[in-house]
């Protein structure tokens, strides 16, 4: 009997779909990407908008062998890839590494974002396209990774020392740690006082609160940088008379 071929990720995926779909559904898992840039070179033609070449790797030419083989006697396919920009790339890489498209086989991207029978099964009734968006977005990450990792790898090994990498967003988030580090390093402590006053109603003792003292009567902001300061702004704080002026609720 001609089966539909169902195409997933991970193998642990796979089991669980075939117990779901039933027995005119095959399900395969793909192990991830089939594709990708080549280890041995750049891989990414920058004379032709930076156009990518991609390889099978050599891990994964069984498992595109195999898909075809099982292309070959289905009836239709449904890429069942994560819901995301990489498993959309995936999909679409499955497409043109297993040549899906060169047969009449109607081509489906399902997608569902919980592995329940309901899920499932109402992705496989509202079937669509696979989004080319999210493939270029993915194939865009892919090669600024290669770009900035193959050029300045090599870099940091002469300059620095052998065994460093950078990449897209390592190097960026290294530089805002070195930012900061230096932050810290230049930072130049200084002396300060907070001063807090506990208060209480003079009929109802028990009802008491803690009130921070943050500017002086003219409204002046109050910084306190020593000892001496202070003492003097506590002694004339214990002379005071205080009164609620106003009162704000928030929620």
């Amino acid at each position: 009997m001609t089966k539909k071929l169902v195409i997933v990720e991970s193998p642990a995926k796979a089991r669980t779909l075939n117990k779901i779909l039933g027995r005119s559904y095959a399900v395969k898992a793909s192990l991830g990407h089939v594709r990708d840039l080549p280890q041995s070179s750049l891989g990414v033609n920058v004379d032709k908008d930076f156009a990518p070449e991609y390889v099978i790797p050599k891990k994964k030419k069984k498992v595109v062998r195999e898909i075809k083989e099982a292309a070959s006697k289905a009836s239709s396919i449904y890429l069942a890839t994560d819901p995301d920009r990489e498993g959309e790339a995936i999909s679409w890489h499955l497409v043109n590494a297993a040549n899906l498209d060169k047969g009449n086989l109607p081509i489906h991207r399902v997608v569902f974002h919980e592995i329940t029978r309901e899920a499932i099964e109402k992705a496989f009734k509202s079937p669509r396209s696979i989004n080319m968006d999210l493939v270029n977005a993915q194939q865009a990450r892919r090669i600024l990774d290669r770009l900035v990792g193959y050029k300045l790898s090599p870099l940091l090994w002469k300059k620095v020392q052998r065994g460093l990498s950078a990449g897209r967003v390592q190097s960026v988030a290294v530089r805002m740690v070195v930012d900061r580090e230096q932050e810290i390093q230049n930072f130049n402590p200084e002396e300060y006082w907070t001063i807090e006053v506990e208060l209480a109603p003079v009929k109802k003792q028990e009802n008491r609160f803690r009130a921070r003292v943050v500017a002086l009567a003219d409204g002046t902001r109050l910084d306190i940088s020593n000892k001496k300061e202070a003492d003097r702004i506590v002694d004339d704080l214990e002379k005071a008379i205080y009164i609620v002026k106003t009162v704000q609720t928030k929620q």
